[in-house]
């Protein structure tokens, strides 16, 4: 009897807290799906490439936890999506009896994918320049780092005529193959071109000699005096570049012509 009370006095104090940690745990279709805890494991694959360079499946699995097979799967799926690449690894001696062991290493497409510091590391860069050379220096290195960019764009341009406005609409389809979605439109006082894209915007916020120096690009090409009207790096969402029109008589200046 004197056991049947403590055990009864015992279920008491258990079902509080069985109620208690129902509460705290959600209901089984709020937790995370097991696409979400993939993620998370092939994060865990990645990292674990990262530091060591190469890894074999059984490796893998000792460091997480987890079944060579477990592994194996996760490799699986990066191995059809171009993430990781495996090779036998080298035996050193004699080998043993079986199949040689393999190793997985991250691809280059992986490593393109991992967060990066560009910015951080060119932003310090121009700060060294201008506080050891002055605001000249950081001229001359945005002006250097833009010549690639002209020369490819003339080329592109070589048969788009004299006309600024039509040397416009050749360079915007230019630029939008370097990656920067540009498009030229026609306005009764000239042209605008329209750059949505800024690869080097947050660098710029803080160094406006890189606008600079892509400006003068942009009227080198064009033939003609520009005037930059917007920047992404200023905080608007196009750079926009304005381009007078040749005076023609007869022409209307209300003719308008988008490319993208």
């Amino acid at each position: 009897m004197k056991n049947a009370n403590a055990v009864s006095r015992a279920h008491e104090r258990v079902e509080p807290a069985v109620a208690d940690v129902a509460e705290a745990c959600p209901p089984a279709q709020e937790c995370p799906p097991s696409a979400a805890l993939d993620v998370r494991t092939r994060d865990r694959v990645t990292e674990l490439l990262l530091q060591e360079g190469s890894a074999t499946a059984t490796e893998l699995g000792l460091a997480l936890g987890l079944s060579p097979a477990g592994v194996r799967r996760h490799l699986d799926a990066m191995l059809a999506e171009g993430l990781v690449e495996s090779r036998e690894r080298p035996e050193r001696g004699r080998r043993g009896r079986g199949r040689p062991a393999r190793v997985f290493t991250l691809t280059e497409a992986a490593r393109e994918a991992l967060p990066h510091t560009y910015d951080g590391l060119a932003t310090a860069a121009l700060r060294w320049i201008a506080e050891h050379g002055g605001p000249a220096e950081v001229a001359a290195f945005a002006a250097a780092q833009v010549a690639g960019l002209e020369e490819r764009c003339r080329s592109a341009m070589a048969e788009a005529g004299d006309d600024p406005l039509a040397r416009a609409e050749a360079l915007a389809r230019a630029l939008t193959a370097e990656g920067y979605a540009a498009g030229a439109t026609t306005i009764a006082t000239g042209g605008q071109l329209c750059q949505h894209h800024c690869p080097v915007a947050h660098v710029a916020a803080e160094f406006s000699q890189l606008c600079e120096a892509e400006t003068q690009v942009i009227s080198r090409l064009v033939g003609t005096h520009v005037q930059r009207l917007a920047t992404i790096a200023n905080g608007d969402g196009v750079c926009t570049t304005h381009i007078p029109a040749r005076v023609q008589p007869g022409a209307r200046p209300d003719r308008q012509r988008i490319v993208r």
